[in-house]
């Protein structure tokens, strides 16, 4: 969106700050600041790519569209509407929830993590990169750090090499790569996205994934998880992070 003029109050509804009314009210409240000159005119018109500004004293960038990565903790669930646990979208500041308005607003996640599972994972509201990241022909390689309840030997980390058949479908399910990497830990790298499919091969090989702490996804494409992104923080995604996971998607 190159150098295109909106209202503030367009701005800040498309960033999920409330409806158009809560919007033009903010402003004409003085909440809102840019480099630290509080506007009061609702319809003034700004260049909104880049735009940096404070709504209520918190700082934000205008963001045409979201991208996001969190470290999902245990005990979340990747729903709108969770059943048991809180869902994975409370850790997320209520702007980021609301993004765009209307019934499908806010971001959604790039496919879904078990309760249990913890790691990366991507959000965003952009349909056609979440359908790219989400999509099997794309086979984007997603690696998970496994602890197994019994130990790993060289024949199981074989056969999920080889692949092994779930009860789901006949054709064979291959790990694209496998290495052990502790008495019962080994990094897995998937392409596919099947429901449960870690804990699925890894019973397939006589083993099981370890109830508590047993699995973490490390990495999606080129993009690692941070050693200093928190569980349960986020962050926006950078220009050099969406550049690697496109083209990782690109290349298949």
């Amino acid at each position: 969106m190159a150098n295109t003029h909106m209202q503030l109050q367009e701005i800040l509804f498309s960033q999920g700050f409330g409806t158009r009314r809560v919007c033009a009210g903010l402003v004409q409240q003085g909440f809102v600041e840019l480099a630290g000159v509080p506007y009061t005119d609702p319809a003034i018109e700004m260049v909104a790519k880049e735009l940096c500004f404070t709504v209520q004293g918190v700082a934000w960038e205008y963001h045409e569209k979201a991208y996001l990565m969190l470290h999902k903790p245990a005990g979340y669930e990747c729903s709108q509407k969770p059943s048991t646990y809180p869902s994975i979208y409370t850790l997320l500041p209520a702007p980021i929830r609301q993004r765009g308005g209307g019934a499908a607003a806010g971001v959604q996640a790039v496919g879904r993590l078990d309760q249990d599972t913890t790691g990366l994972l991507l959000l965003s509201d952009d349909g056609k990169f979440i359908h790219r990241m989400s999509s099997p022909k794309h086979h984007v390689p997603k690696v998970y750090e496994v602890t197994a309840k019994h130990p790993v030997d060289g024949q199981q980390v074989g056969k999920l090499l080889a692949g092994v058949v779930l009860d789901d479908d006949p054709r064979p399910v291959r790990a694209a790569a496998c290495v052990q990497t502790g008495e019962r830990q080994f990094s897995l790298t998937l392409t596919e996205g099947k429901y449960h499919q870690v804990k699925r091969m890894v019973a397939a090989v006589g083993n099981r994934v370890e109830d508590i702490g047993g699995l973490h996804r490390s990495r999606i494409g080129a993009l690692d998880l941070p050693a200093d992104l928190p569980p349960g923080g986020w962050r926006w995604l950078t220009a050099s992070d969406l550049a690697s996971i496109a083209g990782e998607a690109a290349k298949k």
